[in-house]
């Protein structure tokens, strides 16, 4: 999933986003509202975590520009500003969740989890497909009870995959929510993912399969007789 942190303080920005990418996510970080309003106009997110307290430009100023341009990602205020009021302005301008500093990493690490599964349209955070099964909260597969050794950005790929299964994902999307900014991802990187990842879930009865010119989707292996 794609995360864009949008914190002015750098330590904070700096540990939230280790956090955040050691859970195999792509994770942006810009510093001020500004920024922040410019990247949301252009990019596409799963999830924007959003200070208020911002150089230039208002927190709520920047959500209550992405509400209007109809962005859908969900928006997890986290702030100093913790006055009922405050909390019930976040809220009706549009964000899905407000966390006030400081705060508790394992209660954000869920809150996170919780708006990511909402995000995908899941209300559990078991999702089975074939004979693999996806946890959301550790980001772990597992076939038979045993779990399956992904490298990260397979990884990445196949819970993007996973989540719509059966479904076609273009090659963007699929570069959107695996890439950051400063990450060379190319569409060739991407069919050298799409080949191991077969390989990989050739055991289990599942495979990548390619619509052309499009993107690709999880489907299952019909065994003939």
């Amino acid at each position: 999933m794609r995360i864009l942190l949008v914190e002015d303080n750098d330590a904070l920005a700096d540990g939230l986003s280790a956090i955040l990418r050691g859970t195999g996510h792509a994770v942006d970080v810009v510093h001020d509202g500004t920024s922040a309003d410019a990247v949301t106009a252009t990019e596409s997110f799963d999830l924007v975590i959003l200070d208020l307290t911002l150089p230039e430009m208002d927190g709520l100023e920047v959500l209550r520009a992405m509400r209007a341009r109809q962005n859908r990602a969900a928006v997890l205020i986290l702030t100093a500003r913790g006055t009922p009021e405050e909390k019930v302005r976040g809220l009706d301008l549009g964000a899905d969740d407000y966390m006030i500093k400081p705060f508790d990493i394992s209660e954000f690490e869920a809150r996170v989890r919780m708006l990511l599964r909402r995000q995908a349209g899941l209300r559990s955070s078991a999702v089975s497909f074939g004979g693999v099964d996806l946890d959301l909260t550790s980001r772990t597969f597992s076939a038979d009870g045993v779990p399956l050794d992904i490298p990260a950005r397979e990884l990445g790929l196949l819970e993007i995959l996973f989540l719509r299964a059966g479904k076609v994902v273009s090659k963007e999307a699929i570069m959107q929510s695996l890439a950051a900014f400063d990450d060379d991802l190319s569409a060739n990187a991407i069919e050298q993912y799409v080949s191991r990842l077969r390989k990989r879930l050739a055991p289990h009865g599942l495979t990548v399969r390619t619509a052309r010119g499009i993107g690709y989707y999880l489907d299952k292996v019909v065994v003939a007789g």
